[in-house]
């Protein structure tokens, strides 16, 4: 694996570093990969596509992430977007890596050993250069980090301009990046020192909120705290919203894919079921009954799919730090809300309709699925980092798996605990009405039971949550095109 020396810089895929001079200018471990790609396929413009693919093949993220990525590369480099030297966009396609003179050796020369040099010290062969602070923009946008007592005693106070920039509403689009920007030089001055003099001046909880949101974009930020600080609760609405718009369209598809995944899977339960059902010896159900099935089971999962995956998404937009936990809660509130909206419905149309009292599941049902789904996607996910988590290939196969089996668990606790999911619901609803010919005794006669007992219960249960975990999983990790 060789690295690259271009103007001032060696970049060194091999040891994960790039340094200017001597010193080392940080990137996150994404930014990185973006610099290397790039710097590899130097001699064509990348598409933005490929980048995606090859940075981000774990996760799905906005647009704006390649901007903002491109964007502190630039920074970090000297580069100007509008007379580019180094990374040049190429308008409707992606980038392409400018700089001419790039040199490409193996990376086990002297240069190796620069982390040793003292600061600022010449490397070998580089003798002519100028220093650093002569050829790269000031205001800290190649160093590392910067003292808060360097940047005190300077004739020119930038964190000031900074601070009104974050403090100000954005008009635009363009202003709403600008403020990102400016967040991100801040962390670069001195995280602690940006929020001491932050203070309490007018929307301030936003600018904290974008600090906090920022600082997992710089390598070199400090911790942003938000309990315990001036306005924890308008902090954190503002810093919940801010990521929910910059990912408000994955989520949205990533809902849709999980309602689909979810109404898959009621499908094929329902088909499965109604052809064991329709075969079962002393079976009176009519072949239609399989229809009649399927698509109950594929409305019943379409809505659980849809309100855990809901769930699912806002949480893990929303929320990057105690990730686990909050994927757990948000999966468990989005399938109690559909699971309590339905279970009203249910109970409201069979008593207007047919005049039926019958005890329909929803709301926990729905909230212990969910967790365990989320449960499951959590443990199975864990590193992904600054997206939705869209594995490939056995890593996929892994979340599916994980997900099937909580979820199938979680299932079979309820129907111990006499709470039947689909399958048990319509038995109950069969039972109590007149000349029905869906009961799922012939089922359980099936296996061994005289009637639908403890042992049907819980083999149609596990099954039905198994599968809507495993739809569920598939539909939830799909990667849009």
């Amino acid at each position: 694996m060789p690295r690259y020396r271009f103007g001032d810089f060696i970049l060194s895929p091999r040891r994960r570093t790039l340094f200017c001079r001597g010193e080392e200018q940080p990137l996150i471990p994404r930014y990185f990969d973006l610099l290397v790609f790039l710097v590899e396929r130097r001699h064509e413009a990348v598409h933005r596509r490929d980048i995606f693919d090859r940075v981000w093949n774990d996760v799905v993220v906005s647009d704006s992430a390649l901007s903002q990525a491109i964007r502190t590369i630039r920074r970090t480099l000297g580069d100007d977007s509008r007379e580019p030297r180094f990374i040049r966009t190429v308008s409707r396609h992606g980038y392409r890596f400018v700089f001419a003179e790039v040199v490409e050796e193996e990376d086990d020369g002297p240069a190796v050993m620069v982390t040793g040099l003292a600061k600022g010290s010449p490397l070998p062969g580089t003798e002519t250069l100028l220093p650093v602070a002569e050829t790269l923009p000031t205001q800290g946008e190649t160093k590392a980090q910067r003292s808060a007592e360097a940047v005190a005693t300077s004739e020119v106070d930038p964190f000031e301009p900074l601070l009104q920039t974050l403090t100000r509403a954005a008009a635009t689009p363009e202003e709403e990046e600008g403020q990102r920007e400016a967040a991100e030089l801040l962390h670069s001055l001195g995280t602690s020192e940006a929020l001491r003099r932050l203070g309490i001046r007018p929307r301030h909880a936003f600018a904290r909120a974008l600090l906090r949101d920022t600082r997992w974009d710089s390598a070199n930020a400090g911790a942003v705290p938000i309990f315990g600080e001036p306005s924890p609760v308008a902090t954190g609405a503002a810093l919940i919203a801010l990521r929910l718009r910059r990912a408000a369209r994955i989520a949205a598809t990533r809902w849709a894919s999980a309602f689909i995944g979810g109404g898959v899977a009621g499908v094929v339960g329902g088909i499965g079921g109604g052809l064991l059902l329709v075969s079962a010896p002393g079976s009176a159900a009519p072949l239609a009954a399989v229809a009649v099935l399927a698509v109950i089971g594929g409305g019943a999962g379409g809505i659980g799919g849809a309100g855990t995956g809901a769930g699912l998404s806002i949480s893990e937009a929303a929320f990057r730090s105690r990730r686990t936990l909050a994927l757990i809660a948000g999966a468990a509130i989005g399938g109690a809300l559909v699971g309590g909206i339905v279970e009203w419905i249910s109970r409201w149309s069979l008593e207007a309709l047919v005049g039926l009292h019958v005890d329909v599941g929803g709301a926990f049902e729905g909230l212990t699925l969910g967790a365990a789904a989320g449960l499951g996607y959590a443990a199975t996910t864990s590193g992904a980092d600054g997206g939705l988590a869209a594995p490939r290939g056995g890593r996929r196969a892994q979340v599916a798996t994980a997900m099937a089996v909580t979820c199938g668990l979680a299932a079979l606790l309820l129907a111990i605990s006499d709470r039947p999911l689909v399958g048990g619901t319509i038995h109950a609803i069969a039972h109590a009405s007149h000349g029905s010919q869906v009961e799922l005794t012939p089922f359980s006669r099936l296996i061994g039971e005289p009637d639908f007992g403890p042992l049907s219960r819980a083999l149609i249960g596990t099954g039905e949550g198994a599968l809507f975990g495993l739809g569920l999983a598939l539909g939830l990790t799909h990667r849009p095109k």
